[in-house]
């Protein structure tokens, strides 16, 4: 991934009019599936989107400080027992299963980096989320 195209992404984002959802999502990357390619394949797509999700860690942190690093785990949990957990947080937690969370300074915005992936032969997918909804 190209960190100066993430870094756009949050400048943009973390200003842009939140719709009526109180969140954006934004794909800063995607890969192939993997319905044909063996798991080594996946295993090496899975390191490097987290070496790129790291990458623009690294340039967040720089900006405001360390992420929380935060486990949605318990959030599905919650969630497959009939809790009420608010968006965006309840999809994430489907295929997401953790996040690198910053509090946008001076303004109530939390914007949140994670590595997605649905199933294991579907593609995954760096995101970069903004919303106003504190996590869970």
């Amino acid at each position: 991934m190209d960190i100066a195209h993430g870094l756009a992404a949050v400048d943009l984002l973390s200003v842009r009019a939140l719709p009526a959802e109180g969140y954006l999502v934004a794909e800063l990357q995607t890969s192939g599936d993997f319905f044909d390619e063996g798991r080594s394949a996946r295993e090496a797509t899975e390191e490097q989107y987290e070496a790129d999700r790291d990458g623009l860690t690294q340039r967040l942190t720089d900006r405001w400080g360390p992420p929380h690093l935060v486990s949605l785990a318990s959030t599905l949990e919650r969630s497959l027992e009939g809790e009420d957990i608010p968006e965006p947080w309840a999809s994430l937690s489907g295929h997401v299963p953790d996040l690198h969370l910053w509090q946008v300074p001076g303004t109530p915005r939390w914007l949140a980096l994670g590595v997605s992936q649905w199933d294991p032969e579907l593609p995954f997918q760096l995101l970069l989320v903004v919303t106003e909804t504190g996590p869970p």
